[in-house]
Protein backbone atom coordinates (compact mmCIF):
# COMPACT_ATOMS: atom_id res chain seq x y z
CA UNK A 1 0.00 0.00 0.00
CA UNK A 2 2.92 2.10 0.32
CA UNK A 3 5.62 3.47 -1.48
CA UNK A 4 3.97 5.88 -3.97
CA UNK A 5 7.17 7.51 -4.64
CA UNK A 6 10.76 6.08 -5.88
CA UNK A 7 13.91 7.16 -7.14
CA UNK A 8 13.03 7.27 -11.20
CA UNK A 9 12.80 10.62 -12.55
CA UNK A 10 13.53 12.46 -8.93
CA UNK A 11 16.83 13.68 -9.22
CA UNK A 12 19.27 13.59 -6.28
CA UNK A 13 17.19 11.25 -4.51
CA UNK A 14 18.65 8.13 -5.61
CA UNK A 15 22.33 8.99 -4.61
CA UNK A 16 21.37 10.20 -1.24
CA UNK A 17 20.33 7.12 -0.50
CA UNK A 18 22.84 5.02 -1.97
CA UNK A 19 25.46 7.44 -0.50
CA UNK A 20 23.66 7.20 3.06
CA UNK A 21 23.72 3.15 2.67
CA UNK A 22 27.42 3.03 1.52
CA UNK A 23 27.99 4.85 4.80
CA UNK A 24 26.31 2.74 7.05
CA UNK A 25 28.22 -0.19 5.61
CA UNK A 26 31.44 1.39 5.69
CA UNK A 27 30.80 2.00 9.48
CA UNK A 28 30.08 -2.11 9.61
CA UNK A 29 33.11 -3.02 8.21
CA UNK A 30 34.73 -1.11 10.78
CA UNK A 31 32.89 -2.36 13.84
CA UNK A 32 33.51 -5.95 12.11
CA UNK A 33 37.45 -5.59 11.38
CA UNK A 34 38.17 -4.37 15.26
CA UNK A 35 36.72 -7.33 16.62
CA UNK A 36 39.07 -9.23 14.23
CA UNK A 37 41.86 -7.97 15.95
CA UNK A 38 41.80 -3.87 16.89
CA UNK A 39 40.93 -2.34 20.42
CA UNK A 40 37.21 -1.94 20.72
CA UNK A 41 36.09 -0.22 23.69
CA UNK A 42 32.19 -0.64 25.15
CA UNK A 43 29.73 -3.48 25.87
CA UNK A 44 27.43 -1.33 22.65
CA UNK A 45 29.79 -1.96 20.02
CA UNK A 46 30.59 -5.32 21.22
CA UNK A 47 26.68 -6.47 21.19
CA UNK A 48 26.96 -4.91 17.42
CA UNK A 49 29.76 -7.36 16.73
CA UNK A 50 27.53 -10.29 18.08
CA UNK A 51 24.84 -9.33 15.92
CA UNK A 52 26.69 -8.84 12.64
CA UNK A 53 28.69 -12.10 13.33
CA UNK A 54 25.28 -14.29 13.58
CA UNK A 55 23.86 -12.73 10.81
CA UNK A 56 26.61 -13.20 8.36
CA UNK A 57 26.47 -17.21 9.83
CA UNK A 58 22.65 -16.83 8.85
CA UNK A 59 23.35 -16.03 5.18
CA UNK A 60 22.32 -19.13 4.23
CA UNK A 61 18.58 -19.43 5.51
CA UNK A 62 16.49 -20.40 3.16
CA UNK A 63 12.88 -19.76 5.04
CA UNK A 64 11.90 -17.76 8.41
CA UNK A 65 11.62 -20.68 10.21
CA UNK A 66 8.81 -21.57 12.60
CA UNK A 67 7.57 -17.84 13.26
CA UNK A 68 5.32 -15.46 14.21
CA UNK A 69 4.80 -12.98 10.98
CA UNK A 70 2.67 -10.44 12.03
CA UNK A 71 1.51 -7.98 8.66
CA UNK A 72 -0.63 -4.98 9.08
CA UNK A 73 -2.32 -3.40 6.20
CA UNK A 74 -2.91 -6.67 4.79
CA UNK A 75 -6.08 -6.67 2.91
CA UNK A 76 -4.92 -5.06 -0.29
CA UNK A 77 -2.03 -4.06 -2.53
CA UNK A 78 1.45 -4.96 -0.86
CA UNK A 79 0.36 -6.11 2.12
CA UNK A 80 -1.83 -8.66 0.53
CA UNK A 81 0.69 -9.66 -1.75
CA UNK A 82 3.52 -9.80 0.99
CA UNK A 83 1.19 -12.11 3.13
CA UNK A 84 0.40 -14.40 -0.05
CA UNK A 85 4.41 -14.71 -0.84
CA UNK A 86 5.71 -15.30 2.73
CA UNK A 87 3.17 -17.59 3.98
CA UNK A 88 5.16 -20.68 2.28
CA UNK A 89 8.18 -19.60 3.95
CA UNK A 90 7.29 -20.24 7.21
CA UNK A 91 7.55 -22.96 8.67
CA UNK A 92 5.43 -25.45 10.10
CA UNK A 93 3.50 -24.10 13.70
CA UNK A 94 3.92 -20.82 12.66
CA UNK A 95 0.97 -18.41 12.89
CA UNK A 96 0.55 -15.57 9.65
CA UNK A 97 -1.45 -12.97 11.46
CA UNK A 98 -2.89 -10.08 9.53
CA UNK A 99 -4.52 -7.09 10.34
CA UNK A 100 -6.43 -4.19 7.97
CA UNK A 101 -9.78 -2.25 8.39
CA UNK A 102 -11.02 -3.69 5.46
CA UNK A 103 -13.25 -7.00 6.78
CA UNK A 104 -14.61 -8.59 3.41
CA UNK A 105 -11.40 -8.14 1.65
CA UNK A 106 -9.23 -9.76 4.71
CA UNK A 107 -11.60 -12.47 5.27
CA UNK A 108 -10.69 -13.58 1.60
CA UNK A 109 -7.66 -13.28 1.74
CA UNK A 110 -7.53 -15.39 4.82
CA UNK A 111 -9.98 -17.76 2.81
CA UNK A 112 -7.58 -18.09 -0.13
CA UNK A 113 -4.26 -18.95 2.17
CA UNK A 114 -5.89 -20.89 4.61
CA UNK A 115 -7.01 -23.26 1.17
CA UNK A 116 -3.10 -22.86 0.19
CA UNK A 117 -0.34 -25.34 0.40
CA UNK A 118 1.15 -23.47 3.37
CA UNK A 119 -1.84 -23.88 5.48
CA UNK A 120 -1.93 -27.24 4.82
CA UNK A 121 1.64 -27.70 5.82
CA UNK A 122 0.83 -26.56 9.42
CA UNK A 123 0.99 -22.88 9.11
CA UNK A 124 -2.11 -21.20 10.91
CA UNK A 125 -3.59 -17.95 9.55
CA UNK A 126 -5.43 -15.67 12.00
CA UNK A 127 -7.46 -12.03 11.31
CA UNK A 128 -7.75 -9.18 13.06
CA UNK A 129 -10.02 -6.26 11.09
CA UNK A 130 -9.09 -3.19 13.06
CA UNK A 131 -8.67 0.06 12.32
CA UNK A 132 -4.95 0.92 14.07
CA UNK A 133 -5.93 4.81 13.91
CA UNK A 134 -7.43 3.75 17.45
CA UNK A 135 -6.40 2.49 20.39
CA UNK A 136 -8.32 -0.18 20.57
CA UNK A 137 -7.36 -1.27 17.49
CA UNK A 138 -4.07 -1.92 18.50
CA UNK A 139 -4.66 -3.57 21.54
CA UNK A 140 -6.91 -5.94 19.35
CA UNK A 141 -3.79 -7.07 17.24
CA UNK A 142 -1.41 -7.59 20.69
CA UNK A 143 -4.03 -9.78 22.22
CA UNK A 144 -4.30 -11.72 19.34
CA UNK A 145 -0.68 -11.86 18.62
CA UNK A 146 -0.56 -13.15 22.42
CA UNK A 147 -3.14 -16.01 22.09
CA UNK A 148 -2.12 -16.82 18.94
CA UNK A 149 1.06 -17.55 19.32
CA UNK A 150 3.44 -19.66 22.09
CA UNK A 151 6.96 -19.87 23.43
CA UNK A 152 8.11 -22.60 20.65
CA UNK A 153 8.37 -19.77 17.64
CA UNK A 154 12.34 -18.85 16.91
CA UNK A 155 11.14 -15.88 14.99
CA UNK A 156 9.06 -12.74 15.64
CA UNK A 157 8.64 -10.74 11.85
CA UNK A 158 6.74 -7.46 12.25
CA UNK A 159 5.87 -6.11 9.13
CA UNK A 160 4.53 -2.24 9.86
CA UNK A 161 2.55 -1.63 6.45
CA UNK A 162 -0.94 -0.06 6.97
CA UNK A 163 -0.42 3.69 5.92
CA UNK A 164 -2.95 6.18 3.91
CA UNK A 165 -1.83 8.60 1.45
CA UNK A 166 -3.83 11.73 2.99
CA UNK A 167 -4.73 14.43 1.62
CA UNK A 168 -2.81 15.22 -1.34
CA UNK A 169 -5.06 17.64 -2.64
CA UNK A 170 -3.87 20.64 -0.32
CA UNK A 171 -0.80 22.41 0.50
CA UNK A 172 0.57 22.77 3.94
CA UNK A 173 -0.62 26.13 4.58
CA UNK A 174 -4.23 24.97 4.74
CA UNK A 175 -3.51 22.60 6.90
CA UNK A 176 -5.19 25.35 10.07
CA UNK A 177 -6.43 22.39 11.95
CA UNK A 178 -4.67 20.02 14.41
CA UNK A 179 -7.83 17.36 14.20
CA UNK A 180 -6.82 16.88 10.78
CA UNK A 181 -3.20 16.56 11.09
CA UNK A 182 -3.49 14.32 14.75
CA UNK A 183 -6.12 11.95 12.90
CA UNK A 184 -3.29 11.15 10.23
CA UNK A 185 -0.29 10.72 12.71
CA UNK A 186 -2.30 8.42 14.59
CA UNK A 187 -2.79 6.16 12.01
CA UNK A 188 0.53 6.56 9.98
CA UNK A 189 2.94 7.19 13.35
CA UNK A 190 1.78 6.75 16.83
CA UNK A 191 0.48 3.42 15.49
CA UNK A 192 3.50 2.07 14.11
CA UNK A 193 5.36 2.65 17.46
CA UNK A 194 2.57 1.81 19.92
CA UNK A 195 1.70 -1.41 17.63
CA UNK A 196 5.63 -2.30 17.89
CA UNK A 197 6.23 -1.55 21.47
CA UNK A 198 3.49 -3.67 22.57
CA UNK A 199 4.75 -6.74 20.24
CA UNK A 200 7.95 -6.59 21.43
CA UNK A 201 7.02 -6.12 24.67
CA UNK A 202 4.95 -9.68 24.50
CA UNK A 203 7.90 -11.20 22.67
CA UNK A 204 10.85 -10.02 24.82
CA UNK A 205 14.05 -10.75 23.93
CA UNK A 206 15.62 -14.46 24.55
CA UNK A 207 18.04 -16.95 23.67
CA UNK A 208 17.13 -18.64 20.45
CA UNK A 209 14.14 -16.64 19.21
CA UNK A 210 15.36 -13.89 16.44
CA UNK A 211 13.40 -10.43 16.29
CA UNK A 212 12.33 -8.52 13.33
CA UNK A 213 10.99 -5.31 12.11
CA UNK A 214 9.93 -3.96 9.01
CA UNK A 215 9.13 -0.59 8.16
CA UNK A 216 7.57 0.04 5.07
CA UNK A 217 8.85 3.12 3.64
CA UNK A 218 9.34 5.75 0.79
CA UNK A 219 11.40 7.43 -0.70
CA UNK A 220 9.08 10.20 0.76
CA UNK A 221 10.36 9.77 3.93
CA UNK A 222 13.58 11.76 2.60
CA UNK A 223 12.78 14.18 0.06
CA UNK A 224 9.97 16.68 0.13
CA UNK A 225 7.26 16.95 -2.38
CA UNK A 226 4.65 19.65 -3.08
CA UNK A 227 1.25 18.86 -1.80
CA UNK A 228 2.40 15.75 0.03
CA UNK A 229 2.95 17.21 3.53
CA UNK A 230 1.38 14.91 5.26
CA UNK A 231 2.69 11.42 3.32
CA UNK A 232 6.14 13.24 3.95
CA UNK A 233 6.01 13.82 7.47
CA UNK A 234 5.06 10.25 8.28
CA UNK A 235 7.20 8.24 6.24
CA UNK A 236 10.20 10.92 7.69
CA UNK A 237 9.02 10.46 11.48
CA UNK A 238 8.46 6.53 10.55
CA UNK A 239 11.89 6.39 9.29
CA UNK A 240 13.76 7.81 11.77
CA UNK A 241 11.56 5.99 14.86
CA UNK A 242 13.12 2.65 13.37
CA UNK A 243 17.00 3.90 13.09
CA UNK A 244 16.08 4.91 17.30
CA UNK A 245 14.70 1.46 17.69
CA UNK A 246 17.99 0.07 16.07
CA UNK A 247 20.33 1.87 18.31
CA UNK A 248 18.83 0.96 21.21
CA UNK A 249 18.31 -2.23 20.25
CA UNK A 250 21.11 -3.94 18.42
CA UNK A 251 19.77 -7.83 18.70
CA UNK A 252 17.20 -6.08 16.75
CA UNK A 253 16.67 -6.59 12.83
CA UNK A 254 15.01 -3.40 12.05
CA UNK A 255 14.38 -2.55 8.17
CA UNK A 256 12.61 0.43 6.47
CA UNK A 257 11.76 -0.75 3.02
CA UNK A 258 10.81 1.48 0.20
CA UNK A 259 8.81 -0.85 -2.09
CA UNK A 260 9.25 1.85 -5.38
CA UNK A 261 6.36 2.84 -7.33
CA UNK A 262 3.73 0.21 -7.00
CA UNK A 263 0.36 0.09 -9.41
CA UNK A 264 -2.04 0.34 -6.49
CA UNK A 265 -5.27 2.13 -5.36
CA UNK A 266 -2.67 4.96 -3.57
CA UNK A 267 -1.00 5.02 -6.89
CA UNK A 268 -4.39 6.34 -8.67
CA UNK A 269 -4.97 8.43 -5.45
CA UNK A 270 -1.92 9.87 -6.12
CA UNK A 271 -2.30 10.59 -10.12
CA UNK A 272 -5.72 12.04 -9.74
CA UNK A 273 -5.65 13.79 -6.49
CA UNK A 274 -2.54 15.66 -6.00
CA UNK A 275 -2.61 19.31 -5.79
CA UNK A 276 0.34 19.87 -7.61
CA UNK A 277 0.06 19.48 -11.43
CA UNK A 278 3.87 18.09 -11.44
CA UNK A 279 2.88 15.65 -9.33
CA UNK A 280 -0.22 14.43 -11.12
CA UNK A 281 1.62 14.72 -14.33
CA UNK A 282 5.01 12.23 -13.05
CA UNK A 283 2.27 9.28 -12.05
CA UNK A 284 0.24 9.41 -15.25
CA UNK A 285 3.18 9.26 -17.44
CA UNK A 286 4.35 6.38 -15.12
CA UNK A 287 1.03 4.68 -15.64
CA UNK A 288 1.02 4.85 -19.01
CA UNK A 289 3.96 3.99 -19.83
CA UNK A 290 3.80 1.00 -17.61
CA UNK A 291 6.46 1.78 -15.66
CA UNK A 292 5.05 1.09 -12.00
CA UNK A 293 5.81 -2.49 -10.14
CA UNK A 294 3.52 -5.15 -9.63
CA UNK A 295 3.69 -5.47 -5.73
CA UNK A 296 4.72 -8.88 -6.25
CA UNK A 297 7.46 -7.83 -7.88
CA UNK A 298 8.44 -5.68 -5.09
CA UNK A 299 7.65 -7.88 -2.10
CA UNK A 300 10.01 -10.51 -3.76
CA UNK A 301 12.77 -8.03 -3.46
CA UNK A 302 12.11 -7.59 0.17
CA UNK A 303 11.77 -11.10 0.82
CA UNK A 304 15.31 -11.73 -0.69
CA UNK A 305 16.54 -9.05 1.51
CA UNK A 306 15.29 -10.23 4.74
CA UNK A 307 16.19 -14.10 3.81
CA UNK A 308 19.88 -12.86 3.34
CA UNK A 309 19.67 -10.85 6.36
CA UNK A 310 22.82 -8.74 5.17
CA UNK A 311 21.68 -5.18 5.77
CA UNK A 312 22.78 -2.77 8.41
CA UNK A 313 19.67 -2.71 11.42
CA UNK A 314 18.23 1.02 10.90
CA UNK A 315 18.68 1.09 7.16
CA UNK A 316 16.50 2.59 4.62
CA UNK A 317 16.82 0.40 1.65
CA UNK A 318 14.99 1.54 -1.55
CA UNK A 319 13.85 -1.24 -4.43
CA UNK A 320 16.12 0.60 -6.97
CA UNK A 321 19.29 0.28 -4.39
CA UNK A 322 18.68 -3.45 -4.57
Amino acid sequence: MNGVLCAVGVAGGHWTKRRKCWEISENQQRTVEAAQGLKLEGDSACRKVAVKMSAMARSAVKDFGRALCVITGASRGFGCSLAREIAPLLRPGSVLLLAARSSDKLRDLEDDITSSEASKAGVLVRVVVADLGQKEGVEKVVKEAREASDDNIDHLLLFNNAASLGDVSRYAQSFTEMADVDSYLSFNVSSALCLTANILAAFPRRSGLRRSVVNVSSLCALQPFPSWVLYCTGKAARDMMFRVLAEEEPELRVLSYAPGPLDTDMQLQARTSSAEPKMRDTFADMHSQGRLLSCEESVAKLIKVLLEDDYPSGAHLDFYDL
